[in-house]
C-alpha cells in the first residue's frame, strides 16, 4: 500500500465531504473541526485509508488530484477553472514532451495543469509582466513539485515570445487580440491555439482581428456550464447552485496561408460588398491625400 512522504501533497477528507488539502512538512500539523493531527503520524497511514485526530475523529487519506491542486492555488488573480481547464487540454493537445507557452500566468492555476500533462520531457514557458503574481505563482508550482517543468518570463509580450514553433500556445491577457500576430510567430504551422475571456464583445474582437489576419483555421468559440447532482439515490436532483459562467473559449490553429473564413453564401455576399466599400474608401483617402 502507497504511503505519503514528507513533501507530498495530501488531501484529507472529512465525514461531511469538506477537503482539506495540504503539504506534509516536518514538525508540522494539521488543526481542524475535528481536531488536529501531527504530519508525522500521516507517514504511517495508507492512502485510502483513515487518519485519526487527537479527539478520535477521522479523516479519509488520499492523493490530490490535479483538479485538487488547482483549486488550492494561493490565488492573487483569477484563475482559469476546471472545466475549462480540462477542455483546452484536450482541444490543444496537451500531452508529455510539448512545448507549451503561456501569457498571463496570474496565479499559475492553469501553468500548474500544463505542466502536470507535458512532464517528464515537455516545457512550459510562462509570461507575466507583474513581479507579485509570478512570484505567488512559482509558490504554486513548487508546492506541486513541477517546478522543472515550467519556466519564467517575467515581462509583456508586445515585441513577442522567446521561442518559436511551440506546439501550443494559451494566451491569458486582457485584451488577446493584440497579441494574435505575437502568438502565431511563437506558433509553428499548424499548432494549438488557446485563449479565454470573459464576455462577448472581447469574443467579438477576438474574431474579427482573427478574420483580418486570415491565417487562423478551425476557430470555435464555446461555453462550459457545470451543474453537479445531490448525492440521494431516492431524490436524485441537481444542486441549486452551479459553477455557470466563467469564461468563453476560443481555441484555433494557425496555419501559413491565407485562408478564407467559412461563411454561408449570403454571408459571402455581404462581406464581399463590404471588402469592396472599404477598399474605395481607402482609395478615397489616399487620393485626398495626395
Amino acid at each position: 500500500m502507497k504511503k505519503p512522504q514528507f513533501g507530498d501533497m495530501i488531501l484529507l477528507l472529512d465525514p461531511e465531504g469538506k477537503r482539506i488539502v495540504t503539504r506534509l512538512t516536518p514538525n508540522a500539523r494539521l488543526d481542524s473541526h475535528l481536531g488536529f493531527i501531527k504530519h508525522e503520524t500521516l507517514l504511517d497511514v495508507a492512502f485510502g485509508s483513515q487518519a485519526p485526530t487527537q479527539l478520535g475523529e477521522h479523516f479519509v487519506l488520499l492523493e490530490p488530484s490535479t483538479l485538487d491542486l488547482v483549486m488550492n492555488v494561493s490565488r492573487a488573480t483569477q484563475i482559469v477553472y476546471p472545466k475549462e481547464i480540462g477542455y483546452l487540454l484536450l482541444k490543444m493537445n496537451i500531452h508529455p514532451g510539448m512545448t507549451v507557452l503561456e501569457a498571463g500566468t496570474g496565479s499559475g492555476a492553469m501553468t500548474l495543469a500544463l505542466a502536470q500533462m507535458v512532464q517528464p520531457t515537455g516545457k512550459v514557458y510562462t509570461y507575466e509582466e507583474r513581479a507579485e503574481h509570478q512570484d505567488n505563482a512559482r509558490k504554486n508550482i513548487a508546492r506541486a513539485k513541477l517546478t522543472p517543468y515550467v519556466e519564467f518570463r517575467e515581462r509583456d509580450i508586445r515585441a513577442g515570445f522567446d521561442e518559436k514553433n511551440a506546439d501550443a500556445l494559451f494566451l491569458d491577457v486582457r485584451e488577446p487580440w493584440l497579441f494574435l500576430a505575437q502568438a502565431h510567430a511563437a506558433l509553428r504551422p499548424g499548432g494549438f491555439f488557446g485563449s479565454l475571456v470573459p464576455t462577448t464583445n472581447q469574443v467579438s474582437d477576438m474574431l474579427a482581428e482573427m478574420e483580418r489576419q486570415s491565417h487562423w483555421v478551425e476557430i470555435e468559440v464555446s461555453e462550459l456550464l457545470h451543474r453537479k447532482y445531490k448525492l440521494n439515490a431516492e431524490r436524485l436532483r441537481p444542486d441549486d447552485r452551479m459553477i455557470a459562467h466563467t469564461g468563453f473559449i476560443i481555441t484555433a490553429r494557425p496555419v501559413t496561408s491565407r485562408v478564407e473564413p467559412v461563411r454561408t453564401k449570403r454571408e459571402q455576399k455581404f462581406w464581399q460588398k463590404q471588402r469592396a466599400s472599404d477598399k474605395a474608401k481607402e482609395q478615397e483617402r489616399t487620393e485626398e491625400q495626395e
